[in-house]
């Protein structure tokens, strides 16, 4: 799967979609500001950082697409939960990114904080895509080492008897 935007989501969600994620953001948000008055704003930054959209989003992909696949006659079960894994490994991708966002901001953001911005901005782009390339990369020479009989479970297990 290519990196790309794709704008016909949003002609696919509905409004009480919206909601859902608006005020589960919204609440983790307002959970982590609660928790930084109370334990200061590094350990409140931390409650911050959870991707509390990341839940909602999930379980909306899953219900999209195995709604999808029912409207054509098929059980989309599994499809559903694909489509919430791939999205799951994206977010966990995107957090690579946000490290490193953070990492850059904080180092240029004495000197100017528009210039931090941008900064951080590139390179969560740059490292986000990166590691979403190899994982991409990674899965293919995976999956042609499983093809050319190079893996485990191609030669048998070691447990299996003989």
């Amino acid at each position: 799967m290519l990196v790309k935007l794709s704008t016909s989501a949003l002609k696919q969600t509905r409004w009480y979609e919206y909601a859902i994620r608006f005020v589960l953001g919204g609440g983790a948000t307002a959970l982590a500001g609660v928790i930084g008055s109370k334990f200061g704003t590094a350990v409140g930054g931390l409650f911050l950082a959870l991707p509390a959209v990341f839940c909602a989003s999930a379980t909306l992909i899953e219900s999209h697409e195995r709604h999808a696949k029912e409207k054509a006659g098929l059980s989309g079960r599994r499809r559903g939960q694909k489509a919430a894994a791939l999205d799951a490994a994206g977010a966990a991708l995107g957090s690579i990114g946000l490290a490193a966002f953070a990492a850059i901001f904080y180092a240029i953001v004495e000197a100017s904080a528009v210039f931090a911005f941008i900064a951080a901005l590139t390179v969560w782009a740059i490292v986000s895509v990166s590691a979403w390339w190899l994982r991409r990369k990674l899965r293919i020479v995976s999956h042609k080492s499983r093809r050319s009989g190079h893996s485990p479970s191609a030669t048998g297990s070691r447990y299996a008897k003989p």
